[in-house]
């Protein structure tokens, strides 16, 4: 019997960090793209610039970037930059940016993406710290599914 498919595009921009897809989606203008320029100089790999393409196989959600934009991140200021990027990137985590985040945000918040349940977690995206942030985020729900 053959894995189930389905496949969504989000207004998201993603990055890879240890293998592992972090979708960041926020309003246009919210500094999607800004957080993921300064996740991949902390060593992330580009995935995708403001839309990701998200495919279920089985109980899996794979990021990739349409084929359009693979391997191209808008730089604010700067222009379209070109640079190395994965494809298939399992999600392990959504980011969604909010001005104020709650300094303890609830545990557990989640949302399904093409059926798959996805952990999200808000976050100030132009703050200096932000990069920090998602790593220690990510780390911790790597950690919590043990």
């Amino acid at each position: 019997m053959m894995a189930e498919l389905s496949s969504e595009t989000l207004h998201a921009s993603c990055v890879a960090i240890d293998g592992r897809a972090v979708l960041i989606e926020g309003r246009s203008g919210s500094g999607k793209s800004d957080l993921a320029l300064r996740l991949i100089d902390r060593g992330a790999v580009l995935v995708s610039d403001d839309y990701t393409l998200v495919t279920r196989s089985g109980q899996a959600l794979n990021a990739s970037a349409p084929e359009r934009i693979t391997g191209k991140i808008e730089v604010r200021g700067v222009g379209v930059v070109e640079m190395t990027a994965q494809t298939d990137v399992p999600v392990a985590l959504m980011l969604t940016i909010e001005d104020r985040p709650d300094r303890l945000p609830e545990p557990g918040s989640g949302r399904r993406i093409a059926g798959v349940a996805i952990p999200v977690h808000p976050i100030a995206a132009l703050e200096a710290s932000a990069p920090i942030k998602a790593e220690l985020i990510l780390s911790k729900i790597i950690e919590d599914a043990g």
